[in-house]
């Protein structure tokens, strides 16, 4: 798995899978065993990063839950970022399990119902807008050529609009 997410992000999409499996110091054979397709490989790989550091980027329970929204968001914009390739390539090909992502919004669901309850994010905030926020907040890691400083100012900016302000938001 880490063979194969190093040479998506470093090779690019069309890295081989002779040039995966080298990396993994297997023989393709044993890369077709175990994966079957291209398809399989990439869907385990996305899987598998998405488990070890998407997942783990939620912050639930600290004593401060705008910290752990701000951090869960943060840190889930960065995972994503740190693998654009294979983000491209699992989107292309749907390959996120429904229970991987299941999981994964009952948690940001969870930090969100903490935050509202708490009155430090917006009354009317919905994990959709979290999603969208952490796909703007890519967008920003992937076009900012500012630096990692005007890419966390951005993101501040970005995030501090969750903060409860007393105006309705459209379609709320």
């Amino acid at each position: 798995m880490t063979a194969a997410s190093a040479a998506f992000e470093q090779d690019g999409p069309g890295v081989s899978l002779d040039d995966i499996a080298r990396r993994a110091g297997v023989g393709i054979a044993t890369l077709y065993r175990r994966f079957g397709t291209r398809e399989d490989l990439v869907k385990a790989v996305a899987e598998h990063v998405f488990a070890a550091e998407i997942a783990t980027a939620i912050v639930e329970d600290g004593p401060d839950p705008w910290t752990d929204i701000v951090a869960t968001i943060t840190r889930t914009v960065d995972a994503f970022a740190a693998h654009p390739v294979l983000v491209s390539l699992a989107r292309e090909h749907a390959v996120m399990g429904m229970d991987t992502m299941a999981s994964y919004r009952a948690a940001v669901e969870r930090v969100l119902v903490r935050a509202r309850d708490a009155g430090v994010v917006r009354a009317d905030l919905q994990a959709a807008d979290l999603k969208a926020v952490v796909v703007m907040g890519l967008a920003i890691a992937h076009h900012t050529d500012c630096g990692t400083g005007s890419r966390s100012r951005h993101l501040t900016l970005l995030i501090d609009g969750l903060r409860p302000t007393g105006v309705p938001l459209p379609g709320a």
